[in-house]
């Protein structure tokens, strides 16, 4: 984890327009632990205290984005109000995280790439898995896909690039890398990402409230189980 980064104070930010209804906050030109501190401390002030006229808050790996209603309040006055809450923004590494374990069966018909990346790291199979199953995850962003967490905090050893050319279908449940990232698709879905598991866990539950299982700021751990305890969550989970 970063978790012993130093805390960041008066926290900078540029604040310009998204048409005429939403502004987008930059708070970072990077992906990286600080930043992403840094929108998550700004989204949970704005969402205990919102400047008038807000209508919701998007965040994302650098920005936040707010969209307004521009019959209640303008462009200058949500700018200045922005402006005001990151000047005496007080990002702290100590922010309260939710962890998240999730069950992952790696290889076989359920990670179709998992040789590739292991060609790709001039690793064995068994290392990539080893490593990406040791390893702890921050929930960056939620997106793309219904409930698709971008997960950073990966091991270089493993980083390898997308596919060329991306899947048609990708199935429910893949545990994928792209880059320094890994990800999990909540649903059926075209991907390029490099598919080297599956889980058995719901992601995305509509019916539930919220419907996505992760949220922002969720540190992940993954969890290597065999095929028959796949079989076996599967069944209870029906």
């Amino acid at each position: 984890m970063h978790d012993d980064a130093a805390p960041q104070r008066n926290t900078k930010a540029e604040v310009t327009p998204l048409g005429d209804a939403a502004v987008v906050v930059q708070l970072g030109d990077r992906i990286d632990f600080e930043t992403h501190l840094a929108v998550r401390s700004l989204a949970e002030v704005l969402e205990e205290h919102p400047p008038q006229g807000t209508v919701e808050c998007t965040s994302a790996f650098t920005t936040l984005t707010l969209f307004y209603d521009p019959m209640r309040t303008s462009f200058e006055e949500i700018r200045a109000a922005l402006e005001r809450i990151v000047s005496t923004l007080d990002v702290s590494s100590e922010m309260p995280y939710r962890p998240v374990e999730i069950p992952v069966c790696y290889g076989g018909e359920f990670g179709p790439d998992l040789k590739f990346v292991a060609e790709h790291c001039r690793l064995s199979p068994e290392e990539v898995v080893e490593i990406h199953a040791s390893g702890e995850y921050r929930t960056y962003m939620i997106g793309f896909a219904p409930g698709f967490p971008y997960l950073g905090g990966m091991s270089q050893r493993i980083e390898t690039p997308r596919r060329p050319s991306p899947r048609l279908r990708v199935p429910a449940g893949s545990v994928g890398i792209a880059g320094l990232q890994t990800g999990v698709y909540p649903i059926e879905t075209p991907g390029g990402w490099q598919i080297i598991g599956r889980t058995p866990l719901a992601l995305f539950r509509p019916a539930e409230n919220p419907p996505s299982l992760l949220r922002v700021g969720d540190v992940v751990r993954f969890r290597l189980i065999d095929r028959e305890q796949f079989d076996a969550w599967r069944e209870a989970d029906r």
